[in-house]
C-alpha cells in the first residue's frame, strides 16, 4: 500500500520536474557520498550572501521507501538544484526534511521539498524565529541581496512536526535518531544520526575548517552542548559549514576551542571592566587568523560574546 501511495504521489508530482520555476544557479553543486546511504553537498566558504547564498551544507539519506533530507540550503534555487542531483541517484520521493535550525542559509530552500509533499521536522524554537520581526526583515533583505534566487515567490515554511526531545524513526530499513539540543547556536538546534551508517549531521553546532558564525547564540549553552556531544564510534560527521570530518572528535574540539577562547578573552575583559576595542586588540587571534571567514566574522563574534558576557555578569550580580 505504501509503495502504491508513493507511486501515485510520484505521478502527480512528476510534471514539476519538466521545468523549473526557480532561477538557475551559476555555482557548482557537487554531491559527495560519505557512507552507504548518506550524501551531502558542501557549501563554499563565505558569508551569507556570497556564492549565490551557497555557504552552508545540506545532506540526504537514501532508503528503499524514500529520501530523508537534512537542511535545505540558502535559496529555493539551490534546493531545486540539489533535488535534481538526488533524482540523478534515485527515483524515490523526498518524504522528510530534518531542519537543524531556523537560520536563513539552512531553510530558504524548504519550499521545494514541502511542495513535493515532504514532512518538515524542526526543533522547538523554530517559531521564535518564524514569528520574529527579524525573520521578515531578513527575507526582505535577501530578496535584494540574493536576487533573483531569493525573490517575491520565496516563502518561509513552517514545520509540520516540532521536536523537543529525542525522536526516533525508521524508513526503508534505515534507523534515524533526531537529537534535540535546545538553544545553543540558535533558538533551537537539532542533529540527525543515521544509525546503520554511523553518520552524524550536526548542523551549525559544528563549523569545520572555518570561523563559526556566532550571531545571537548562547555560547555558554553551545559549549555545554559540544561537551556532551557523543562522537565516539562515528564514521563521519557532516557539519553545518565546512567539509565532512572523518575525525569527528577533532572537528568538535576545533569549534569548542574557538568558542572557549572567545569566552575566556571577553569574559576577562568584562570582569576587569576593560572596553571591547582594547580587549580585542590585545587578544592573540593567531590560531584562528588563517581560517576562512576570519576577517568577516571574528570581530563581530567577539563583540557579541563581549555583550552577552556583560549580560551574564549582570545577571549573576
Amino acid at each position: 500500500m505504501r509503495s502504491l501511495i508513493y507511486c501515485i504521489a510520484f505521478l502527480i508530482a512528476s510534471p514539476l520536474w519538466a521545468s523549473s520555476e526557480y532561477p538557475p544557479i551559476g555555482v557548482e553543486l557537487r554531491v559527495e557520498q560519505i557512507s552507504a546511504h548518506a550524501y551531502y553537498v558542501h557549501g563554499m566558504p563565505g558569508m551569507a550572501t556570497d556564492n549565490e547564498g551557497f555557504v552552508s551544507n545540506a545532506g540526504f539519506v537514501l532508503t528503499d521507501e524514500g529520501v530523508v533530507v537534512f537542511d535545505s540550503l540558502g535559496t529555493p534555487s539551490l534546493a531545486w538544484a540539489m533535488r535534481q542531483k538526488i533524482r540523478e541517484i534515485t527515483d524515490q520521493l523526498v518524504v522528510k526534511v530534518v531542519v537543524s535550525h531556523y537560520h536563513a542559509d539552512h531553510v530558504y530552500g524548504l519550499q521545494v521539498f514541502k511542495d513535493e509533499g515532504a514532512e518538515i521536522l524542526a526543533p522547538r524554537g523554530a517559531y521564535d524565529y518564524l514569528e520574529s520581526a527579524a525573520a521578515a526583515e531578513r527575507l526582505e533583505e535577501r530578496r535584494f541581496s540574493l536576487d533573483p534566487w531569493v525573490n517575491d515567490n520565496t516563502r518561509l515554511v513552517r514545520p509540520d512536526r516540532l521536536i523537543e526531545q529525542e525522536y526516533l524513526f525508521s524508513l526503508g530499513g534505515i534507523d534515524f535518531q533526531v537529537n534535540y539540543l535546545g538553544s545553543a547556536h540558535s533558538d533551537g538546534d537539532m542533529t540527525l544520526y543515521v544509525v546503520q551508517d554511523r553518520v552524524l549531521f550536526s548542523g551549525d553546532i559544528i563549523f569545520e575548517g572555518r570561523i563559526p558564525f556566532v550571531g545571537d547564540a548562547d555560547t555558554k549553552r553551545w559549549l555545554e552542548t559540544l561537551a556532551a556531544l557523543e562522537t565516539e564510534g562515528l564514521a563521519a560527521l557532516v557539519p553545518g559549514h565546512g567539509p565532512a570530518a572523518d575525525r569527528p572528535v577533532e572537528a568538535v574540539a576545533s569549534t569548542r576551542a574557538y568558542l572557549a577562547y572567545l569566552r575566556e578573552v571577553m569574559g576577562a575583559a568584562v570582569e576587569e571592566l576593560q572596553d571591547f576595542d582594547s580587549a580585542y586588540a590585545a587578544a592573540d587571534w593567531g590560531p584562528f587568523e588563517s581560517l576562512p571567514a576570519f576577517e568577516a566574522a571574528n570581530r563581530r563574534n567577539a563583540y557579541q560574546v563581549y555583550l552577552s558576557m556583560e549580560a551574564e555578569s549582570l545577571a549573576g550580580d
